[in-house]
């Protein structure tokens, strides 16, 4: 079966004309309202089918369609259901719209837009609310994506009742796309916005109060919408912890999620620093590198330097591994090995040599070989993934890590553009981890360093959540029980309040864990007030992840399929009555109160990509994992739920520049031994900027060359790299011990004249020794 792109040079006409984006943002809650306006400008009836990516924890909870005059909203149905009834308006020449998320990946949904009549215009209008994540540097990440990575299909998987054999896709240049974005967000908190960032161009901050607690921000007008718009939004005193109590709705039976008052906890508990001091010498870092197609070029390289940096910074006596994977997966050792400076010059010797040469994304194999391999004793686990893309079998790869999380926490990193959230955010939910997310020009590093400190902390057991209320009010927990704990990390609980209070009354939640056998609590006293204004936002963020919690439950392998069918019933009915989508059901709108029938046959349009490039390639060998944009273009005459099984194997290619050449930082790194030291050579002299005899000449007679070396490149890092010191911050600390462990002599008569070599002015203090 062929398909091919309908927007060719000569500039053919489609229905979608404009996305307007309106983002309204509480504290660390996300509200975004999406409309998207079509027009057919051809002279028969048209079916558009439009594929894109969300967040793949947004609740989507609101869809509804305006024609001409006539408004409809949508309800939400279970799937089949709603699949029907669309089917039944269309073959009766009514209009109608279905909405649905993917079975395999909560990040993908497909928009069918039915019969629109010739010459007519419509607008839909989609919101969903999110939660924002927190970054390494605190600021919260609001990410509206453009760019859908195609999703995967692991080899000898079915992709439903269609299979793709050939796909050819004429692409066009982003400045040819036909539809234009508008972007506007309004911020509000209990604490000061200090900035609001973004990889797009931005009007300046309005604010709309004094205290600067209130602010409005827009996009800079002619934006092309040809990649993801990232918003970094920055508070003053963000770590503070805060509670929101939300009103039930007043439609909904009391006792029902909908109808009781729903309340939603922000916790950062701070570990005691006697514990956090100590930071683990052991433990098993084991590195899974995606190394498929679409991480060819800029992307490969960061990974590599990332990789050199990581491997720099492991403590001595850790056991390690670097893992890699495309449509098959290698490993540099067999298994983990312990780290000195014979394995880790192994190590970076293969990392140098990687290329992105292994084909497709096929993430589940090297994960499963990895959690076959025997455990090491008293070396916790921990697993870093890197990749840029996403998967068909989303689900079935985080329910393997949820599986193992016994043993290994997992670290996720979605690298470039389009990684899926779904993805790279369940990983680590269900690892007992940390997510990050590396786009545009980001460095990797800082990033990958954050979670590296994490990885270095205990872990916390024995984590218990209690809650004190007035007599009178009851608690249910709305959220999977906390399975990770991280300094300074948010942990976010919904709970459901049953039974009436008076509005002056408060109640007390503490949570207790243990912390390297420190038992430690933290505490939070709230009002019991409901907020003002939130709408049913609270509510809707609770609904879904309690859904999400069940949807994970029906995938477990239980008893028998009487049980997995009350989970879904269960799903079916907290999403109809939530309003909040789910894998099992849609939302469903059809145009009752226009009594004329669309004549004419009905012809497909599924909306266009903003591409770099174009390419063709089968799909039946997966021999490339590729790139496409925001929307998908095909013409066919098969139903909805076909289009959209099918929708997940197209696949295309990417461009990247050349690299860049070497850091200089990196250079510095890379010439480090595992043991933390530097040696005296002509390398580490070309790194500091200086010749063999100028490094050497002023090195104190009595003192011995590893020490000078090492002391020369702790003064340099201090002296011209602290704007990336959380880059080396590890492998400094692990430099200071080698050298404390020398006992040298001499180490101020060193340090003054390192910086008059250097020309820097670094006191010896700030370096620690």
């Amino acid at each position: 079966m062929k398909l091919c792109g309908l927007l060719t040079a000569q500039k053919e006409p489609v229905p979608l004309k404009s996305v307007e984006v309106e983002l309204e943002v509480r504290d660390h809650v996300a509200t975004v309202v999406s409309t998207l306006n079509y027009e057919n400008k051809e002279d028969k009836p048209l079916e558009a089918v439009f594929v894109f990516p969300l967040p793949g924890d947004a609740a989507v909870c609101h869809f509804s369609a305006k024609i001409g005059q006539t408004q409809i909203v949508a309800e939400v149905k279970e799937k089949q259901e709603a699949r029907e009834e669309y089917d039944d308006a269309l073959s009766s020449g009514q209009q109608a719209f279905l909405l649905e998320e993917s079975e395999q990946s909560p990040d993908i949904f497909t928009l069918s837009v039915g019969s629109l009549p010739p010459g007519e215009s419509a607008s839909i209008r989609l919101e969903y609310v999110t939660e924002l994540a927190v970054q390494a540097d605190e600021g919260l990440r609001f990410c509206l994506p453009a760019v859908l990575n195609p999703r995967y299909q692991p080899q000898g998987s079915e992709g439903g009742n269609v299979q793709v054999t050939s796909v050819q896709v004429t692409s066009v240049p982003a400045s040819l796309v036909p539809y234009s974005l508008s972007f506007s967000a309004r911020v509000s908190s209990p604490r000061p916005v200090s900035k609001v960032e973004s990889n797009c161009p931005l009007d300046p901050l309005q604010y709309l109060n004094t205290e600067q607690t209130q602010t409005t921000v827009k996009m800079a007008a002619g934006h092309k919408f040809d990649r993801d718009v990232e918003l970094l939004i920055y508070y003053k005193d963000a770590h503070q912890p805060s509670a929101v109590v939300e009103a039930g709705q007043a439609s909904s039976k009391p006792g029902t999620l909908m109808g009781d008052p729903v309340v939603m906890l922000s916790l950062y508990p701070e570990f005691p620093q006697a514990v956090m001091s100590s930071d683990t010498s052991c433990g098993e870092f084991v590195f899974l590198l995606d190394r498929s197609g679409s991480m060819a070029g800029t992307l490969m390289k960061r990974a590599r330097d990332t990789l050199l940096l990581l491997l720099k910074s492991l403590p001595m006596g850790c056991y390690f591994n670097i893992h890699s994977f495309g449509s098959s997966y290698e490993h540099i050792f067999p298994k983990s090995v312990e780290y000195n400076q014979k394995t880790m010059k192994e190590a970076l010797k293969n990392v140098k040599e990687m290329k992105a040469d292994l084909g497709g994304t096929e993430i589940l194999e090297p994960l499963k070989h990895i959690y076959s391999l025997p455990c090491i004793p008293s070396q916790p686990r921990q697993l870093f993934v890197f990749t840029d893309g996403a998967v068909d079998n989303t689900k079935e790869v985080i329910n393997l890590v949820k599986q193992n999380s016994g043993s290994y926490r997992c670290f996720s990193f979605g690298i470039g553009e389009g990684a899926s959230s779904a993805l790279i955010n369940g990983l680590a939910k269900e690892g007992g981890g940390h997510a990050q997310f590396i786009t545009g020009t980001d460095r990797m590093q800082p990033k990958v360093m954050q979670s590296l400190r994490f990885a270095l902390q205990p872990a916390v057991v024995d984590i218990s959540v209690k809650w004190d209320l007035p007599k009178g009010v009851s608690v249910t927990a709305l959220s999977p029980p906390i399975t990770a704990l991280f300094q300074g990390q948010r942990s976010l609980i919904y709970a459901q309040l049953t039974g009436q209070s008076s509005e002056a009354s408060e109640g007390c939640v503490t949570v207790k864990y243990s912390l390297a056998g420190h038992p430690s609590q933290s505490q939070l006293h709230f009002s019991l007030k409901p907020a003002e204004d939130t709408g049913l936002t609270v509510h809707r963020l609770a609904a879904q992840t309690l859904i999400r919690s069940l949807e994970m439950e029906e995938r477990e392998p239980r008893g028998g399929e009487d049980e997995d069918e009350g989970v879904k019933k269960k799903v079916v009915e907290l999403s109809v009555q939530s309003g909040v989508s789910s894998a099992f059901t849609a939302f469903i709108a059809v145009n009752k109160g226009n009594n004329e029938v669309i004549q004419g046959p009905l012809v497909r349009r599924n909306v266009p990509t903003a591409m770099m490039m174009g390419c063709s390639m089968s799909c039946g060998a997966p021999l490339m994992d590729t790139q496409y944009s925001l929307f998908d273009f095909a013409v066919s005459s098969h139903s909805t739920s076909s289009w959209m099984h099918m929708s997940h194997n197209l696949r295309f290619d990417h461009a990247f520049s050349e690299p860049a050449p070497s850091d200089p930082l990196l250079q510095l790194v890379s010439l480090q031994k595992a043991s933390g030291c530097w040696v005296l050579d002509k390398d580490l002299a070309a790194a500091l900027g200086k010749t063999s005899k100028e490094v050497k000449k002023p090195k104190p007679a009595s003192v011995n060359q590893e020490v000078w070396a090492t002391i020369l490149a702790l003064i340099w890092l201090h002296g011209f790299k602290m704007d990336a010191q959380e880059e080396w911050e590890l492998l400094a600390m692990k430099a200071v011990s080698w050298l404390q462990a020398q006992k040298a002599s001499c180490v101020t008569e060193c340090v003054e004249a390192g910086n008059t070599l250097l020309g820097c002015t670094v006191q010896k203090d700030a370096l620690g020794l």
